[in-house]
């Protein structure tokens, strides 16, 4: 090799390591500011969800005084768990909360999303009246409603009185308690949700729905053997979050059920215990204890459904 072939190799290779220093130190550039920028998401994680998660462990340990102090007691509070009969019937309403809103909900909004994903007049006016719920301030949505189910003046009764029909009363009645409060959780619930759907109809490609065409296929069977299946990862995104959400009711309860109210007890769910315990009786521990069985009873319902999504989830790939 003559010495100017040397010194060109040598000026190639300082190039090539001067490129790849450089692409280095961009990269390093590049993930040291996505971190800048996404540094305020797992800060606010951390102070939201992170450390009142532990805290609230680290309670459920402890008894607290009227004044601040804490005294560790072990698993005392959990003890209590099984035996408090006002918490088993917490856990019951909240099971039948969940159970009549989740499924109730999302065939509603499922059949909404169709209608409204096919090709009708006004169709952007009917997806804005829709979603309304959803933008609606949960304190608005309690307000009307409690007029709605008044047993005096409210419009529902006025409504079954015009055929002589003598209305319960809704919201003070244990008879008709949990039902009232199940009736405006499915419609609360049903902006979002429309809107998922909705989003995942037109996810779909139309070549789907041409080949069934071709096979002969009519809007039912099109439904059953192309939509329904294509629409199931959506469906199982919003029975997750859906599920966690009742499973979790509290704002509802709290806006529409006074401490004075007879029905209160048979409407009562987990979280709304937790906060009863934790603020109005001033038992922060054992109250902790219940938030604790809440997570778990939630991470174990989660974990379950994501095992048998496998089973009916398909997933175009």
């Amino acid at each position: 090799m003559s010495r100017q072939e040397y010194d060109t190799n040598q000026l190639i290779e300082k190039k090539s390591m001067k490129k790849q220093r450089s692409f280095k130190k961009y990269k390093k550039d590049q993930v040291v500011t996505a971190a800048l920028f996404i540094s305020p998401l797992y800060l606010g994680i951390i102070i939201f969800y992170l450390v009142p998660m532990f805290q609230s462990i680290f309670y459920s340990f402890t008894e607290w005084g009227m004044f601040g102090g804490y005294t560790v007691v072990g698993l005392d509070n959990y003890k209590r768990l099984f035996k408090d009969p006002e918490l088993i019937r917490a856990l019951k309403n909240t099971f039948t909360y969940a159970l009549f809103t989740v499924p109730v909900a999302m065939f509603i909004a499922i059949f909404i999303a169709v209608l409204l994903n096919a090709k009708i007049k006004g169709k952007s006016f009917y997806r804005v009246i829709y979603f309304l719920p959803a933008v609606t301030m949960t304190s608005a949505i309690a307000m009307i409603w409690k007029w709605i189910f008044n047993s005096e003046f409210g419009i529902l009764n006025q409504f079954l009185g015009i055929f002589g029909i003598n209305g319960p009363s809704w919201l003070t009645d244990s008879n008709w308690a949990m039902i009232s409060l199940v009736v405006v959780g499915i419609w609360s619930s049903l902006g979002t949700a429309i809107v998922i759907y909705l989003a995942g109809l037109q996810g779909i490609s139309a070549s789907f729905y041409e080949a069934a065409e071709m096979d002969g296929a009519g809007p039912i069977r099109k439904f059953f053997s192309v939509t329904l299946p294509l629409l199931t990862p959506t469906i199982f995104f919003n029975l997750i979050t859906s599920l966690i959400g009742a499973l979790q009711v509290y704002d509802l309860i709290y806006l529409m059920f006074s401490e004075t109210n007879p029905a209160l007890k048979s409407v009562q769910s987990i979280s709304f215990l937790f906060y009863r315990y934790s603020f109005v009786f001033n038992e922060k521990g054992y109250g902790a204890a219940i938030v604790v069985m809440l997570l778990v009873i939630t991470l174990v319902i989660t974990a379950i459904n994501f095992s048998l999504q496998k089973k009916w989830v398909h997933y175009m790939k």
